[in-house]
């Protein structure tokens, strides 16, 4: 499918979609980039419904080392958090991640094995976005993460758990983040038809700040 597609700048880079606990529902912002994104790879988890750490990561490192290409991580929820403990071989294949609405597994025992979340730093430019109603992980925590690791945050009012359910499916705002990070002046996208007549709105550049209306975006 990817093959058909011409050429963009994007190609310079892997996007690599991760999906959290119980993976991203088809219509979810993750299915919709997976299928529509060129040369774009989605991690696949032996367990979706019990995720344990030292699997998830392993599958992920598997996934980001396979690829020709530098990577650019799309990750929501635990997959932020599996994203946060790759090791330093895999993270130096990544240049850059957008890091949604991650989970904190210390709220729920079903993802217990992921604490702690490590608070260093990592080595590539990123992007935390997260709500200030998430059902999974308060946005203090969020903002914490993002402190930690450095990384750029957008913070959103009420968006819930930015999936399907609370109205993330095309997602114009998240792929124009994701855009920033790979510095493509296009990624090649293929909305569908209704969409055609609503463009998304025009990412940032890879130095500029995210639009602060209708979003708060903060410096972690």
């Amino acid at each position: 499918m990817a093959a058909s597609r011409p050429a963009c700048a994007g190609d310079a880079t892997r996007i690599v979609i991760v999906p959290g606990w119980r993976d991203s529902a088809p219509g979810h912002w993750q299915s919709l980039w997976a299928e529509r994104l060129p040369g774009a790879v989605r991690v696949q988890q032996d367990d979706w419904m019990t995720p344990r750490r030292d699997a998830w990561v392993a599958s992920l490192e598997r996934t980001v080392l396979a690829s020709p290409l530098p990577v650019v991580i799309a990750a929501h929820s635990l997959g932020c958090i599996a994203t946060s403990h790759l090791g330093d071989e895999a993270q130096s294949r990544i240049v850059g991640a957008l890091l949604v609405a991650p989970a904190d597994p210390e709220r729920r025992a079903v993802l217990s094995d992921f604490a702690p979340v490590p608070h260093t730093r990592l080595p590539y430019r990123s992007v935390v976005v997260a709500s200030s109603n998430d059902p999974y992980c308060p946005i203090r925590l969020a903002g914490a993460y993002a402190r930690a690791w450095e990384s750029e945050f957008v913070r959103l009012q009420n968006a819930g758990h930015l999936n399907v359910e609370s109205g993330h499916g095309d997602w114009p705002l998240g792929l124009a983040l994701l855009q920033s990070l790979t510095g493509a002046l296009s990624l090649g996208f293929e909305p569908p038809a209704a969409a055609r007549d609503n463009p998304p709105v025009q990412p940032p550049s890879s130095h500029a700040p995210v639009p602060p209306s209708p979003y708060a975006t903060e410096s972690a």
